[in-house]
């Protein structure tokens, strides 16, 4: 781990890491501790790895033990892949996969997806049948759902914010028909009620281990903030800013068992990879990557890998602290 004060490696240095097979030096130079509370949670002799690229831009990490594997998202190329942790090898799930972001499982191991390109969230059924679970609010089309968490009481929650329709790359050109919120689906009834909508352009989202929060990413064009909400039957209310990554920003998030929020991050040098807040939003360590990083998950044995999709690659980190179920 290293120090705040510690001196960085020479520009270009953490690229070239990557592209060479010798080991990394324990402590990872890579690993920037902020402040203590983040060092408990490094461990000093794992280091980050690249465990896959070669893609155009991966997202929505989703681990399954029962299977050993990540399962994550290629937008661009329409495909849900399969990382196995035992061979390393990848593997396509499924494509055309409309247009795939988010992914997470739901409390009886099925898999939710955002699907950018089709707008619709969807579950695959466990015979792999996929049953479409949303898309349209009120007899309007979604805007094309972007990330999803799932609550225990098996409430699914998921942003709406038309990363589909700006263009043609992540999915089909269109006008939106609908604002951008947070919206939360009941399984069994299918109805559907505005969670947040207050948002200009609500993203990645995550529940405090208690879930009587509710953090959500705001990604606008010009100030990108994370606000934190308290839930009050099944709204999320009393919205106030828990940190503001300007001129970088959040993507996906997820809480660890401890409350930090683990925070996908774009910032250019020295800012791209994880950024972790402590609940009471401090920035307290990073994780810097080579690549702007879009999307991550705990996963492993213990809940303690975590696996990051980042542009053209997915990386995964050991460490000392567990992920918070249900994201």
């Amino acid at each position: 781990m290293e120090r705040a004060d510690a001196p960085r490696a020479a520009e270009g240095g953490r690229s070239s890491r990557w592209d060479r097979s010798a080991p990394i030096r324990y402590p990872d130079p890579d690993i920037v501790v902020l402040d203590p509370r983040f060092e408990a949670m490094m461990l000093g002799h794992a280091a980050i790895e690249r465990i896959a690229t070669g893609f155009r831009f991966t997202e929505g990490p989703a681990y399954y033990g029962d299977g050993q594997y990540l399962l994550f998202s290629d937008i661009p190329n329409d495909a849900l892949l399969r990382w196995c942790e035992v061979t390393g090898t990848v593997a396509t799930l499924r494509r055309p996969a409309g247009n795939p972001d988010g992914n997470t499982r739901d409390r009886q191991g099925r898999l939710l997806s955002c699907e950018l390109g089709s707008r619709t969230l969807t579950r695959t059924e466990h015979d792999g049948t996929v049953t479409v679970l949303a898309s349209h609010f009120e007899g309007t089309r979604l805007t094309g759902p972007n990330d999803v968490v799932v609550k225990s009481d098996g409430s699914i929650w998921f942003s709406d914010n038309g990363a589909g329709i700006r263009g043609n790359y992540l999915g089909d050109k269109a006008p939106a028909e609908l604002p951008f919120r947070v919206y939360r689906l009941d399984p069994e009834s299918g109805g559907m009620t505005i969670a947040v909508g207050d948002m200009k352009r609500p993203n990645g989202l995550c529940f405090s281990p208690d879930e009587k929060r509710l953090y959500v990413v705001d990604t606008p064009s010009g100030t990108k903030t994370t606000w934190v909400y308290d839930i009050v039957d099944g709204r999320a209310v009393n919205g106030r800013q828990f940190f503001d990554g300007t001129p970088g920003f959040a993507d996906g998030i997820r809480c660890d068992t401890e409350g930090n929020v683990w925070a996908a991050f774009s910032g250019g040098e020295g800012q791209d990879g994880v950024a972790v807040f402590a609940p009471d939003g401090t920035l307290i360590g990073r994780i810097l990557l080579p690549e702007r990083c879009a999307n991550l998950c705990f996963g492993g044995r213990k809940r303690n890998r975590l696996f990051m999709t980042a542009s053209q690659s997915v990386y995964a980190l050991y460490v000392e602290a567990q992920g918070n179920p249900g994201g």
